[in-house]
């Protein structure tokens, strides 16, 4: 007894599913379609994966030349899928019946091509760069209060120290400064030993070794140690205390602390600030240490350069004017991070995408005020920490 079929499999079981073949006549290559291009026809599954098989080798170009007339019966079903392989553009060459060029002929005049996405009018273009002033302009003025409010609230500490929220300060000192000691101290090592390798490589060739101690010294005291540390900071501190204070105003614990009485600025934004702004010219200099030692090293290994000659000629090649400048741009660096954390940290709303969005904002902005006012202090302080 053969067993039975469902309807769905009888036209593949009679010879009669969807078939997309090849064939030469006359030295042009023909492509073949045959079979029953119908709903039903198409319904198995078998059938449908042999057919889109076949129609994945067919030919699309126009130079090719399709025969549909050994087709048995076509729908509007196998009609749309001939007319979407042909990417909706009838073939050079096209032999087919009457009823099926008629089937064809409807599917082609009713398909309606996806219209392409406009671009931005240049009224759009002009109003979202006019835009930017006004957004500049509250974010400045934004800051300016918070600066304002802070100032306001370090003079309320020195008039009475004694309510001022010092435990919440030594805990952010704790976490701004002392959990980082670690990777400020490895990314600085590394540092120094990648500086002192390339800077030997340079002086060796016109015989001043020793010049890579004024180098070092220079590059590492004044610019590269503050900076470094301040970015490591920016990512790791200024991202913290966004996120803190975005959950916050997540979880609705600023409008309890409004509702309390309990400002914003004296309990949450100055003991950050003030924390960070200690916290950071020691990193800084902590930063700085690391990576002289590792060029220090570097230069022993690369140049022969002892590190008893290394540490007597560093105070004569680097002024201690330097240090006391990379010590106060460290502590402006601090307060500028700890400020735009809490800026952006006050501004999340209460929802998941608002914190991810003010953190990355967060570290973007704390990383490029950091660079802006390192150049700044630059050109300021150009003549200042060089022997004449």
């Amino acid at each position: 007894m053969s067993p039975a079929t469902s309807p769905a499999d009888a036209p593949a079981a009679d010879g009669a599913r969807p078939r997309v073949g090849r064939r030469e006549q006359d030295g042009r290559q023909w492509t073949v379609a045959s079979g029953c291009w119908t709903t039903l026809a198409m319904s198995s599954k078998p059938a449908w994966q042999a057919l889109a098989k076949d129609l994945a080798a067919a030919p699309t170009a126009d130079d090719r030349a399709w025969d549909l007339r050994p087709i048995e019966q076509l729908d509007h079903i196998g009609a749309q899928l001939l007319w979407e392989h042909w990417h909706h553009q009838w073939p050079a060459t096209l032999e087919m019946s009457p009823q099926h060029k008629a089937v064809l002929d409807q599917v082609a005049q009713y398909t309606v091509p996806t219209p392409a996405e406009p671009g931005p009018s240049l009224n759009d273009r002009v109003r979202a760069f006019t835009h930017l002033g006004p957004r500049a302009m509250f974010v400045m003025r934004d800051l300016t209060e918070l600066i304002g409010q802070l100032a306001l609230d370090i003079g309320k500490l020195i008039r009475a120290p004694h309510r001022g929220p010092w435990r919440d300060f030594s805990g952010h000192l704790y976490q701004f400064g002392a959990t980082a000691l670690h990777i400020t101290a490895l990314v600085g090592l590394l540092i120094g030993v990648v500086l002192a390798y390339l800077i030997s490589q340079q002086l060796r060739q016109y015989g001043a070794e020793t010049f890579v101690v004024n180098i070092l010294g220079l590059s590492l005291v004044r610019e590269l140690g503050p900076v470094l540390a301040a970015v490591l900071i920016a990512g790791r501190s200024g991202s913290a205390i966004t996120a803190q204070i975005g959950v916050m105003r997540v979880t609705e614990e600023l409008d309890a602390m409004r509702v309390m009485g309990i400002p914003h600025g004296f309990r949450l934004v100055m003991p950050r600030v003030l924390a960070l702004a200690i916290a950071m010219p020691l990193i800084s200099l902590w930063t700085s240490m690391a990576a002289l030692a590792g060029g220090m090293l570097a230069a022993d290994a690369a140049l022969d350069i002892s590190p008893a000659y290394f540490l007597s000629a560093l105070p004569r090649a680097v002024p201690i004017s330097n240090l006391w400048l990379a010590t106060a741009k460290s502590a402006v660096f601090g307060i500028l991070i700890a400020l735009i954390g809490c800026y952006f940290g006050m501004k999340v709303k209460p929802n998941t995408e608002s914190l991810g969005r003010g953190t990355t904002s967060s570290v973007v902005t704390s990383i490029t005020a950091v660079i802006l006012v390192d150049a700044l202090f630059a050109v300021l302080f150009k003549g200042i920490g060089f022997r004449a």
